[in-house]
């Protein structure tokens, strides 16, 4: 199996790398080959980043608007034309933006043809608003609000100076969710496409972004996903029992592409 491992904006593949080493290491009997590649875009670090990791930091696209988004995923397409095929992919953050709604433009414009992937797997990202919008869904004021707040209180909780002063406690658990249980979030987000493979998203409620997490997944085939609430912040979590959950996620995921076969 080969994966393609966007990482979150502000980092770059060697930092993802790094953030799924304990993955990694419990799927090393496995034959499956990680390609950690940069986005095209020089970047300033992400939130308190440069205190764990050296430059450079890339992203992949600088403003978010449709149109970047669209040129990111043509960029992507031609990176698959040159490296691929890959059976899967994996993102973090932005990566996970970036991965989502490549699938899902191919699900509004090429559905007849074979999915770029296999199977999704999406650590704390959602899904752009304004790429659903574009594909018509229906997106509230209440929800872009909900959805800007969750940014800024990222860009706070992660800062240096939150990680140096609080260090894990930053994550207050302010998931700008409104008080919604999962499924309430998921059925905010209803819209004539959605990803048809398996997908596993992993997300954790003291994540300022978790909400974005879980509407992701609402967006997801529901009889070909499986979500993970690590209970954690925008982080993959290295315990023992977080690793192990997320092998047996990845795990199942492969399966369903065996048994599809």
């Amino acid at each position: 199996m080969k994966v393609l491992c966007l990482h979150g904006k502000g980092t770059s593949g060697a930092i993802f790398k790094s953030q799924t080493s304990s993955l990694r290491a419990q799927l090393a009997q496995k034959n499956i080959q990680f390609d950690f590649i940069d986005g095209p875009f020089k970047s300033e670090p992400a939130a308190g980043v440069d205190l764990f990791y050296p430059p450079p930091y890339y992203g992949f696209w600088e403003r978010g608007s449709v149109d970047d988004i669209r040129s990111s995923c043509e960029w992507l397409r031609e990176y698959i034309s040159k490296h691929g095929p890959y059976d899967a992919v994996m993102g973090f953050s932005q990566g996970t933006i970036l991965a989502s709604a490549y699938l899902l433009f191919h699900e509004e414009e090429t559905p007849h043809l074979p999915a770029p992937f296999k199977i999704a797997i999406f650590h704390c990202g959602g899904v752009s608003f304004q790429v659903l919008q574009e594909l018509g869904f229906n997106i509230t004021p209440a929800m872009h609000a909900r959805d800007l707040a969750s940014r800024n209180a990222l860009a706070s909780s992660a800062s240096a100076e939150a990680i140096l002063r609080m260090g894990t406690s930053r994550w207050q658990g302010d998931n700008s969710g409104g008080g919604l249980s999962e499924q309430a979030i998921r059925d905010e987000i209803r819209g004539p496409v959605q990803i048809s493979i398996p997908t596993v998203h992993v997300y954790g409620t003291k994540d300022p972004r978790y909400a974005a997490g879980v509407q992701l997944s609402g967006v997801c085939d529901p009889a070909k996903r499986r979500c993970y609430n690590h209970g954690g912040g925008h982080e993959i979590p290295r315990q023992s029992t977080v690793t192990s959950a997320l092998v047996e996620l990845f795990e199942w995921a492969m399966d369903a592409v065996d048994e599809a076969c």
